[in-house]
This record gives C-alpha cells, sequence and structure tokens, in this order.
C-alpha cells in the first residue's frame, strides 16, 4: 500500500502526518491564513522533508475547517475530505490506544466526540479554547504569543487570582479538597502580577474544558477523556487535568503527538 495523507486544515496552523502501513510518519505543522494555500505548501513541505516524490503517495485525506475550501485533487492525487468529528475519533483512539472514550479536541474551540465500538458521534462543544486564551490575554496583557503567554504563566501563582473551597470554608466541602477552584477569577487582586493572569486565564481554560469534557464522560458512561489538539501541548494541561481525575472520577489522557490526532485520523480514513 501506497503512502496516505492526513491534512487538517484549521484556522490558522495546518498538520500533515503521512501514514503507511498502520505507522504515522513525520509530523508536520504549516502556519498560513490562507487554506488552500496552507493545505499545499504542508504537501509540499511534506514531501521535501520525507525526500519523497509525489508517485509515493496514493491518497490525500483532508479534514478540518479549511478542508471546504479545497476543491480539487492537489497535485493529481485523489484527494478526498472527511468530516471533522469522524477523524477526531479516529485519530484520537489511535494514539491513545483506549477503546471507548470521549475524545477533547482542543484547537480554538473545543470539541467532544464520542468514540463506542464503531460509532463515532459528536456530542457538542464549547467556545472556550485556544481562542479565548489568546483573545483574554491580549486584552489583558497584550500578549497574543501562545509561547509567551505560557512563559508567563509557568512564573505565575492563582492566590491572587482564584477562589478556592480553602479561602471560603474551613473543611472539605463534598470531594473537593481546600485547593478546588471556587470561581475562576473570583479573588482577583490589585496585586496580580501578569504572570498570575496569564496563569488565572489558562487555569479557566483547561478547567472549563475539564468540566464538560467529565460530565460528558459520565452522561455517555465512560470513563476516559483523551485530550487532543494545540491546547493538549502547553505545560501546565497535564498537572491541571490530573487534579481533575480525582475530582470526577474520570481518567484523562494526553497521548503523545496528541496535537497531530486530528491529521492522523483523516490520514486513517483514507486506510478504512
Amino acid at each position: 500500500m501506497g503512502l496516505i495523507i492526513g491534512i487538517d486544515i484549521g484556522g490558522s496552523t495546518t498538520k500533515i502526518v503521512g501514514m503507511r502501513e498502520g505507522r504515522a510518519v513525520s509530523p508536520i505543522r504549516v502556519k498560513a491564513d490562507d487554506p488552500v494555500t496552507s493545505a499545499y505548501g504542508a504537501f509540499g513541505k511534506f514531501l521535501a522533508e520525507n525526500q519523497m516524490d509525489i508517485g509515493q503517495v496514493e491518497r490525500v485525506m483532508c479534514t478540518g475547517v479549511g478542508s471546504s475550501f479545497v476543491r480539487q485533487d492537489i497535485y493529481g492525487i485523489p484527494s478526498e475530505r472527511v468530516d471533522e468529528f469522524r477523524a477526531i475519533g479516529l485519530g484520537g483512539r489511535h494514539i491513545s490506544g483506549c477503546g471507548d472514550a470521549i475524545i477533547v479536541s482542543m484547537g480554538t474551540g473545543t470539541a467532544f466526540v464520542k468514540v463506542e465500538g464503531d460509532s463515532i458521534c459528536h456530542m457538542g462543544g464549547t467556545g472556550v479554547g485556544g481562542g479565548a486564551l489568546v483573545g483574554l490575554c491580549d486584552k489583558m496583557l497584550g500578549i497574543r504569543s501562545v509561547e509567551h503567554i505560557v512563559k508567563l504563566a509557568e512564573k505565575g501563582s492563582l492566590a491572587n487570582v482564584d477562589l478556592t473551597i480553602g479561602d471560603i470554608s474551613s473543611a472539605a466541602i463534598s470531594n473537593m479538597d481546600q485547593e478546588t477552584t471556587a470561581a475562576n477569577f473570583g479573588k482577583l487582586s490589585d496585586l496580580a502580577s501578569p504572570e498570575d493572569l496569564a496563569l488565572g486565564v489558562c487555569s479557566m481554560v483547561f478547567q472549563t474544558v475539564g468540566v464538560m469534557a467529565a460530565f460528558s464522560a459520565r452522561g455517555a458512561g465512560l470513563r476516559d477523556i483523551v485530550l487532543t489538539g494545540n491546547l493538549a501541548r502547553l505545560p501546565m494541561a497535564r498537572k491541571i487535568f490530573s487534579d481533575f481525575e480525582k475530582l470526577y472520577d474520570a481518567r484523562f489522557l494526553i497521548p503523545e503527538k496528541a496535537d497531530f490526532a486530528t491529521s492522523l485520523g483523516a490520514a486513517l480514513a483514507g486506510g478504512h
């Protein structure tokens, strides 16, 4: 079997991965405002970096919000469009090794997809995601770079930002300990530093996604939650979601290459 290419064309970033005999080949990301330019650019970069020629590619599978703009075969190679939620489900299950699970795709917004047996179902989503993270930090701190936001947040403290259970009660409430957040930005102080604010925004975004994911899993009778997308790569994600495991009796998984799950799912769809 030849190489199948999966391309996830997002709002600002396009991700591409090859799939041959069930194995992923060289995930690559490119940035471009125009989805068609981005798709062709990613494809060309993939071939160049892997020293491949077009003849080695059997099929191109496109997904993501920008895939609707790709209306013809890419460089004459048979090209198909894959439903984004199907790609999320296939890719999340593959890279996590899970069976039935809720796959969470954290991009500009956030989508929740249930994978159960052969069924892949879009459960819904939230507008809270990378867009909210960048937008809020832009207005509050004048910073739009996710890398810079993360560097600030790593030095921050929530003590001057979030209201915790310990701030309002001397005893634990239900299964919530003293450090559990009672209200995001509920204790915002004039003394809060830019680092504190950056961490507060990151924490609010991840906690919102985590709560909705946990409720989605509970409603579906599932325990495993697989986190994918660009936000899953951020350093504080693992700690915040780890804290949620005890709170919601769920298992949050962040697989390696979680940010390429959707492009991988598109490639997998081409082999089915």
